[in-house]
This record gives structure tokens, sequence and C-alpha cells, in this order.
């Protein structure tokens, strides 16, 4: 998944984000509107990931989420 889509699945994937990264603050996690590479540091510095430790369990949890699935009407 590329930087633009993972961007696009953020809003979707706050609610997880929020429980999987719980010492993350609200606004920890607002870095992220558009600014991924803030908030993969806020993962660093809160967890000791590496970015590309943080962009893969991101992605793996996107993949989990039953929120970006499309919703029936």
């Amino acid at each position: 998944m590329n930087q633009d889509q993972m961007q696009g699945k953020f809003d979707q994937l706050r609610g997880k984000i929020k429980e999987t990264w719980g010492r993350l603050s609200d606004d920890d996690i607002a870095l992220a509107d558009g600014k991924l590479d803030m908030f993969f540091g806020k993962l660093q510095e809160q967890y000791g990931l590496t970015k590309e430790d943080a962009q893969k369990r991101l992605t793996e949890l996107e993949k989990n989420c039953s929120c970006s699935s499309s919703k029936a009407a």
C-alpha cells in the first residue's frame, strides 16, 4: 500500500488505531492527517518501532479492519 492509499484509509482506521496504540493521544493521531511521517515518528517515540515496522503494522491493521469494506445501505 502506498502513502496516498494509506492516508485515504486512515480516517476509517482511526478507532482501531486508538485500540491498538492506546498511548497515542488524539493529537498524535491527528498528526497523520496529511502527515503520516509525523505519525510514524510518534509510533517510533511511543513504541520503539522503526518507520518500516510502523508502516507494516498500519497496513496489517487496515487489512484486518472491517471498517475498510464497503458498507451496505
